[in-house]
């Protein structure tokens, strides 16, 4: 990876814990001073809020302005059930809920309210957040996918009114076609983006750094523009 980009100070930055049920979701927040937006992270299976990879991109998204939470869709006992099982990291229904809990506390926090909020997904990931998209509906202003698999979101991909965005790697042959069907299904505003010469999981030089380019300027345009919108007297 390249240096990251400066990051403009934080007017909040926080450990936090998120109520999910009777779960409680561990993560952090960064709101960037005058943010327009945050991004909610939905990590893939096997992973966490300390993805190095959704970190990266997560910095990258903050020094455009725009806030991010990263946290955990899984509680520290349930990630032990999941390293032996593989099951919960499957379970989109499971992980939509647990991401619908998250924006509904960003939704009602004093510091966070006022922004729109945005999905950015990575694998399984990808798919909770289409699902989550669906039954928020406007609530959230736009989604991005990296190396997603939309195809778990079924058919809620046609109820996501949110603006998305599907980014997959060139060599990453089996995924692009899920994720073809699954842009075909989609009705809002969309785009399918392919990373030349880059794998699943954008370890070649300068894919990451693509991928979060595309991710922030798709947040910027529609996370911006609908603040700006909602401004207007």
């Amino acid at each position: 990876m390249s240096e990251l980009h400066t990051v403009p100070q934080a007017a909040w930055v926080c450990d936090v814990g998120i109520p999910a049920g009777e779960a409680m979701l561990e993560g952090t927040i960064h709101l960037p001073t005058n943010a327009s937006g945050i991004v909610l992270f939905a990590h893939g299976s096997g992973s966490s809020r300390y993805s190095p990879r959704n970190q990266y991109v997560a910095q990258v998204i903050r020094a455009a302005g725009i806030g991010t939470l990263l946290f955990d869709l899984l509680t520290p006992e349930e990630e032990v059930i999941d390293l032996r099982t593989h099951s919960l990291r499957f379970d989109i229904q499971l992980l939509a809920e647990r991401l619908e809990d998250a924006t509904v506390w960003v939704a009602h926090a004093d510091e966070t309210r006022h922004v729109r909020i945005g999905y950015f997904g990575a694998s399984t990931g990808g798919g909770a957040a289409l699902v989550a998209a669906a039954r928020l509906g406007e609530t959230i202003g736009a989604v991005v996918s990296r190396g997603g698999r939309p195809d778990l979101a079924g058919a809620a991909l046609a109820r996501v009114l949110a603006p998305t965005l599907l980014i997959v790697g060139g060599h990453d042959d089996a995924v692009i076609q899920l994720n073809e069907a699954a842009y075909v299904q989609l009705q809002c505003e969309k785009a399918l983006q392919i990373v030349p010469d880059a794998t699943h999981l954008f370890e070649e030089p300068g894919a990451l750094e693509e991928v979060a380019r595309r991710a922030t300027e798709w947040f910027q345009q529609h996370l911006q523009h609908e603040k700006s919108k909602e401004s207007k007297p």
